[in-house]
C-alpha cells in the first residue's frame, strides 16, 4: 500500500525518514501503552488486593485483560484491512483509555476486574495497529534504521515497568498505576491524528464475527475451568463439567466454522506446518512462564522478603536484563548465521532449571539467591521469545505471514491467561490450606482477604505474620511448580524443531525494492509482521 501523502513514501517506494520518524514516536508511545500495563500492574497488585480485598480473585485482575486482548486481537486486524488503519487504531487508543480511567476508579475487585476487560479490549488493537502500520510505511530493507526504537521501547517497558509500578505505587497510590496511561495516550492520539495520513479503503471480505465468538467461547471457558475448578467449585461439579462441555462444544464448532468462511480468524491450513505448530506451542508455554513469574515473584518478595512495591519492581531485574541480553544475543546470531534449533533447546531447558529453582524458594530465601534464579529463568525466555516468532513467521508462505504473526502473538497471550489462571488457582489453595494448618479454620476463610503489601504484615501479630508467609512461600513453591512442569513440555517439543533456512537470511527480497506502487505494496505485505521477529 502506497501512503496517500507523498511526504511518507516516494515513487520509487523509498520512506522519507524524517516524515516516518514522527509517525514512529506516536507508535512507539501506544506500543509502550500496551507493553506496559501489565508489567506495572503486577508490582501493585499486592497492593491492591491489600486496599481492595478479594485475593482468591487475583488472577482474574490479568486474566480479565488478557484474555479480552485475546479475543479482540484477531478483530482488529480485520477491521484495519477492511476500512483502514488509522481509524482503527485510534479507536482502539480511546477504548484502552477509557478503561484505564475506570479502572483507576474501581471501589472493589469485581469493578476492577470488568474495567480491565474493558481495557484489554482496546489493547488488542494497540500492538496489532502498531504493526501493520510499520509493515504499511517501511519497506524490509530500511527496517533496520528504525529498529533501535522498538527494541528501547521493549526494553523500557519491560524493565522500567515494574520499578514505575513499584514508585508509582508507594508514592502516589496504585490507583495511578492506571492514570498514566492518560497522559501518555493523549500524546499519541494527538499526534497520530495529525501525522498518520494513510488512505481509506473498503475490502470485500467479510470479518468472520461467528469464529472469533467461538473462539471467545472456547477461550473463556476453558479458562473458567482452570480458574474455578477445585477452588471455587468441585472439580466434578454441574458448573465445572458444564463449561467444560461448552469449551468442546464451541471449540469443535469454531474448527469446522474456520473451514467454511472466506476470511477465518485463524486459517487452519497453516498448522500443517510442524514447525508452526511447535512454535505456537512453544510460545504458548513462554506466555504461561513469563506472566506467571512476573505476577507472583512480586508477592513472594513483598510478603516473605519484605520489599517494599518498589524494591520489588528493582528485584525483578535480574529476570529482565538477563531476558532482554539473550534476546539480543540470540536474535543476531540467528540473523547472522540463519541457524536457530539449538536456541529453543537451551532455551527450554534454562526455563525448567529456573522454574524449579523458583519452587525451591521459602522463609529463609535470600534476596540474592532468588536474583540468581530469576536470572536463570530469564536466560530461559530470552532465548525463546524472539526465536519463537522469526520460526513462525518463516513456516508459512508469504500470503500468511500476517496471519501467522497474530495467531503466534494469540498463543503467547492465551498461555500468559492460562499460566495466570492455573498458577492462580493452586496458589490461593495452598495458601488457605497452609493457613489453616498453622492456626486453624478461621485463618483460612480470612486467607481471601489478607492484607499482603508489607505495612499491613508488619502490624499482624508474630505468630500470624510468620504463618501467612509461610502460606504465601507455599503457594508460590506449588505455582512455580507448575510451571516447571510446563516448562519441560516445551523443552521436548523443540527437540522436534526442523531447521529450515531462513527467509530472511541473505539479500532482501526483490519486491521489496521494486519501484512505483506495485513495489511499495509489495514492501509493505512483506514488512507487516517483521518487527516482532527481530
Amino acid at each position: 500500500m502506497v501512503d496517500s501523502v507523498s511526504k511518507t513514501v516516494e515513487a520509487s517506494g523509498e520512506v522519507k525518514p524524517r516524515s516516518v520518524r514522527v509517525v514512529l514516536m506516536a507508535l512507539m508511545i501506544a506500543m509502550l501503552l500496551a507493553m506496559l500495563d501489565n508489567m506495572i500492574i503486577g508490582t501493585a497488585m499486592p497492593t491492591i488486593v491489600g486496599e481492595l480485598g478479594g485475593l482468591e480473585h487475583l488472577s482474574w485482575v490479568v486474566t480479565a485483560y488478557t484474555l479480552a486482548t485475546a479475543a479482540s486481537t484477531p478483530i482488529w486486524g480485520k477491521i484495519g484491512d477492511m476500512y483502514g488503519r488509522k481509524g482503527s487504531f485510534l479507536t482502539s487508543i480511546v477504548i484502552f483509555l477509557i478503561g484505564s480511567a475506570l479502572s483507576g476508579m474501581a471501589q472493589d475487585m469485581g469493578q476492577l476486574i470488568g474495567f480491565r476487560a474493558v481495557q484489554g479490549l482496546g489493547a488488542g488493537g494497540l500492538m496489532v495497529g502498531v504493526m501493520a502500520i510499520i509493515g504499511d510505511l517501511i519497506p524490509p530493507r530500511d527496517r533496520g534504521k528504525y529498529q533501535g526504537m522498538m527494541a528501547g521501547v521493549m526494553a523500557l517497558a519491560m524493565i522500567g515497568g515494574p520499578l514505575v509500578g513499584g514508585t508509582i505505587t508507594d508514592h502516589m497510590g496504585w490507583r495511578w498505576s492506571f492514570y498514566i496511561n492518560l497522559p501518555l495516550g493523549a500524546v499519541a492520539l494527538a499526534m497520530v491524528t495529525a501525522v498518520l495520513h494513510l488512505p481509506k479503503k473498503k475490502s470485500q471480505g467479510k470479518i468472520d464475527y461467528l469464529g472469533a465468538a467461538l473462539l471467545t467461547v472456547a477461550i473463556t471457558s476453558t479458562v473458567l475451568v482452570t480458574t474455578w475448578g477445585g477452588t471455587e467449585y468441585a472439580w466434578g461439579s454441574t458448573e465445572i463439567l458444564g463449561l467444560i462441555l461448552l469449551g468442546v462444544v464451541s471449540v469443535g464448532a469454531f474448527l469446522f466454522t474456520e473451514t467454511k468462511a472466506a476470511e477465518p480468524v485463524i486459517p487452519l491450513h497453516i498448522f500443517r506446518s510442524r514447525n508452526f505448530t511447535l512454535m505456537s506451542v512453544i510460545g504458548f508455554l513462554v506466555g504461561f512462564a513469563m506472566f506467571g513469574g512476573v505476577l507472583y515473584l512480586p508477592l513472594f518478595q513483598q510478603t516473605v522478603q519484605g520489599a517494599s512495591a518498589t524494591n520489588s519492581g528493582l528485584l525483578l531485574l535480574p529476570m529482565l536484563l538477563s531476558m532482554m541480553a539473550v534476546s539480543l544475543v540470540s536474535g543476531r546470531i540467528t540473523t547472522s548465521s540463519g541457524k536457530y534449533k539449538i536456541f529453543p533447546i537451551v532455551g527450554g531447558a534454562l526455563m525448567v532449571v529456573g522454574m524449579y529453582l523458583l519452587a525451591t524458594m521459602d522463609t529463609g530465601t535470600s534476596r540474592l539467591v532468588s536474583g540468581v534464579y530469576m536470572a536463570v529463568l530469564g536466560a530461559g525466555l530470552g532465548f525463546l521469545m524472539q526465536i519463537t516468532m522469526l520460526v513462525a513467521q518463516n513456516s508459512v508462505e508469504m500470503k500468511d505471514m500476517g496471519v501467522a504473526s497474530s495467531s503466534a502473538t494469540l498463543f503467547r497471550t492465551l498461555g500468559g491467561s492460562f499460566g495466570v489462571a492455573l498458577m492462580g488457582s493452586l496458589f490461593t489453595s495452598r495458601v488457605t490450606d497452609t493457613m489453616v494448618e498453622r492456626l486453624g479454620p478461621q485463618a483460612g476463610a480470612a486467607a481471601g482477604s489478607a492484607q499482603l503489601d508489607a505495612a499491613s504484615l508488619a502490624k499482624l501479630p508474630e505468630a500470624v505474620r510468620e504463618a501467612y508467609q509461610h502460606a504465601v512461600a507455599a503457594g508460590t513453591h506449588s505455582a512455580f511448580l507448575l510451571g516447571a512442569f510446563v516448562a519441560v513440555l516445551g523443552f521436548a517439543a523443540a527437540w522436534f524443531v526442523k531447521e529450515v533456512p531462513l527467509r530472511g537470511a541473505g539479500p532482501a527480497p526483490t519486491e521489496a525494492g521494486a519501484g512505483g506502487a506495485g513495489g511499495a505494496a509489495a514492501a509493505g505485505k512483506s514488512a507487516a509482521a517483521e518487527p516482532v521477529a527481530r
